[in-house]
């Protein structure tokens, strides 16, 4: 008896807990992620008086997860589970925003891109040269064009208005429709293979905090101001609605990513199982 009641009392709580919530139906999990996102919402607006910080922590977790696979390269020596097309597309975007930050802000996340950007160069190196009998080329199958083509029209549509001219105001939206869709193909190479080894889902999901910390900053503006920052005068009519569309879409493609990434930790398994 005393045995079977200390099983019992070990049992982990959060164990339980995503027990509970694997076992609910589709529409109840989605009303609980609403809630635990906007609870989570109302902490960070309080905790935080300038809402600009989520944006420095957003680009610091997006850093950190490059630097998680720095470290996967450089001790298993095995680039299995990557997607170099999404390598690409992040380095492409960092280049053209670290380009426009250097004429047009030239702070902190100035430095914390052109960090992102040495650190996803070498991880490019590392895959295309020094490990590429380990990449799964065959998986890794999304067309590229789905991608840039309609980043390119959009930017070319919908851009900021500012005193740096055509060309950066292009390059601007450009960047960052981009990111809302590079992560796309890492998550199709993931859905193909259907396991997911450590250091990459470690690296996804550093990709999905730092997108909910930037929609988060989004958020909380447009709620303080009324809705007015979406239309702030001089910066594009269209532009910030737009763009805080992107942001939406990027998280909520990596939400879904999220949950199971959290699911799994919590269940133990150090290998991830996407759904099929």
């Amino acid at each position: 008896m005393g045995s079977k009641r200390s099983a019992v009392s070990s049992a982990s709580p959060a164990k339980a807990v995503t027990g509970w919530v694997a076992r609910q139906s589709t529409r109840v999990k989605a009303i609980l992620g609403v809630a635990i996102g906007l609870l989570t919402l109302v902490g960070l607006k309080l905790w935080v008086r300038n809402h600009n910080h989520f944006f420095v922590a957003s680009e610091a977790i997006h850093a950190a997860g490059i630097f998680v696979l720095v470290y996967k390269l450089t001790t298993q020596k095995t680039c299995s589970g990557l997607s170099l097309r999404s390598q690409g597309l992040t380095a492409l975007f960092l280049a053209v925003r670290l380009f426009c930050s250097v004429f047009m802000e030239a702070d902190i996340h100035t430095m914390l891109d052109f960090a992102s950007l040495v650190s996803t160069l070498w991880v490019i190196y590392m895959m295309w040269f020094k490990l590429k009998a380990t990449y799964v080329k065959e998986l890794d199958n999304m067309p590229l064009y789905y991608l840039l083509i309609p980043s390119v029209v959009l930017a070319l549509i919908v851009k900021p208005y500012t005193h740096y001219g055509f060309m950066s105001e292009f390059l601007w939206a450009f960047c960052s429709y981009l990111e809302a869709v590079s992560v796309l193909p890492q998550l199709r190479l993931m859905q193909n293979a259907k396991m997911i080894e450590p250091f990459t889902s470690h690296y996804v999901f550093a990709l999905g905090i730092a997108r909910f910390l930037a929609c988060a900053h989004w958020i909380i503006r447009v709620i303080e101001t009324r809705g007015a920052y979406l239309y702030i005068a001089g910066s594009g009519y269209f532009w910030f609605p737009v763009a805080f569309l992107a942001e939406m879409v990027q998280t909520f493609i990596l939400a879904d990513f999220c949950y199971y990434y959290v699911k799994s930790f919590m269940a133990g398994q150090l290998v991830m199982r996407m759904p099929v």
